[in-house]
């Protein structure tokens, strides 16, 4: 039986690589119902998001300018859902 394996996506954009970095560390999750990224607001995978972008940022990028994606990205993600109903 021939079995095919789907390829992974290629990460076209910085902000796309951190976002997939920070996600693959635990960093952040998608809202499953809208879509929306959280913040997951745990130290140890922020830690090993930054440590991912130190020791293997893109191809042609510095690991400092990696860092600085990944703090972006990290700071332009609340840690609700815009689109969830808040709970009182």
């Amino acid at each position: 039986m021939l079995m095919t394996r789907e390829r992974p996506r290629a990460i076209r954009t910085l902000r796309g690589w951190a976002v997939h970095v920070l996600h693959e560390a635990g960093a952040i999750r998608e809202c499953e119902e809208h879509g929306w990224m959280q913040d997951r607001a745990d130290p140890h995978a922020r830690e090993r998001a930054f440590d991912i972008a130190r020791r293997a940022p893109p191809v042609g990028v510095s690991p400092k300018t990696a860092i600085d994606q990944v703090r972006d990205v990290l700071d332009s993600i609340g840690d609700t859902c815009p689109e969830c109903p808040v709970l009182d």
